[in-house]
């Protein structure tokens, strides 16, 4: 039980703080992806290409194999977490960029022409509108990464399915293990698409 409970605890803590901070890397990398400025385009353009072209599983495999070589460690755990989160954080910046350019680009020439600054008119007049239209592929996201932190067992991180293998080791009931879990990762699902819907409405 006390395996079962430690799984699911670090699964749940994995999901929120890697979504947290893909949401922040996301946000930066989104802006780099739409100001007027080529050179910064390029980056976010190129960030974007090099973590969602290559499989998370390579990228936890370097970081937590490849990071101590260069003197750089982490709690195995945290390690993880920030792979998840530099990988998601690209398709964070393509939801959210996809929702500033679905705005209508005369009310950011509007803003600008009542003396607004671009930051300004990004903050004020662009974001609160995209936001609403990225929810649900930002809900879709936090699904994939709740999926994804199965990835994490892979590496030693103890989530519910590397639990699950080892209770199954002690049981030799398969079945019954993982259907266990694959029912907490549906619980873990609908309760985000749960909290998407609600949120939508709430920004209509």
């Amino acid at each position: 039980m006390r395996l079962v409970l430690e799984g699911f605890l670090n699964t749940v803590a994995l999901t929120l703080l890697a979504f947290f901070g893909a949401l922040l890397v996301g946000s930066a990398v989104a802006v780099l992806r739409i100001v007027p400025v080529p050179l910064l385009r390029a980056v976010g353009a190129v960030y974007v290409e090099v973590w969602r072209n290559i499989p998370l599983l390579a990228w936890l495999v370097l970081f937590v194999f490849g990071l101590p070589e260069v003197g750089v460690t982490m709690p195995l755990f945290w390690t993880a977490c920030v792979a998840i989160a530099l990988y998601e954080a690209a398709f964070v910046a393509e939801a959210l960029r996809s929702g500033v350019s679905s705005v209508a680009h005369g009310q950011g020439e509007a803003a600008r022409a009542l003396g607004l600054t671009f930051r300004q008119s990004l903050r004020y007049v662009v974001l609160p509108q995209a936001l609403k239209r990225v929810v649900q592929p930002l809900a879709n996201i936090a699904i994939a990464l709740t999926m994804a932190t199965a990835l994490a067992g892979v590496v030693g991180v103890v989530d519910m399915t590397r639990a699950a293998q080892r209770i199954n080791l002690e049981l030799a009931q398969p079945l019954l293990v993982f259907t266990g879990v694959g029912l907490c990762y549906l619980v873990m699902s609908a309760f985000i698409g749960y909290g998407a819907r609600v949120l939508e409405r709430r920004l209509a």
